[in-house]
């Protein structure tokens, strides 16, 4: 349990913005809201992949999209099924970006050391 600790945390974090966040929206702030998720789930899947060295930041993107699914149904209409698709896609790019920039920063450690 120690072992997923960062992973733990910044799925919680996540909940709460899927789970939290559509409270204090009105029923015009949806579309705002939405954007303001898929980036919020962007920098947190950069998050856990540049900090993660765990196997288990893999399966984050599939995790992150099931888990807004009830969301849809509590919140939204069912018209909203399709940004669990984006989410899929946008925590997919943010893994692999995090990957990336873990990597460089890496590089850069061993240059200057």
């Amino acid at each position: 349990m120690k072992k997923y600790l960062k992973e733990i945390i910044i799925l919680i974090i996540h909940l709460l913005v899927f789970y939290i966040m559509p409270l204090f929206a009105g029923p015009s702030d949806t579309m705002g809201l939405i954007v303001l998720i898929i980036l919020l789930t962007f920098i947190l899947s950069i998050l856990i992949g540049s900090l993660s060295k765990e196997k288990i930041k893999y399966l984050y993107p599939i995790i992150i999209s099931i888990l807004f699914i009830p969301s849809i149904f509590i919140y939204y209409n069912d018209s909203a099924l399709v940004h669990s698709l984006w989410y899929l896609i946008i925590s997919f790019i943010g893994i692999g970006l995090g990957i990336i920039i873990n990597k460089l920063f890496k590089k850069l450690k061993v240059l200057f050391l």
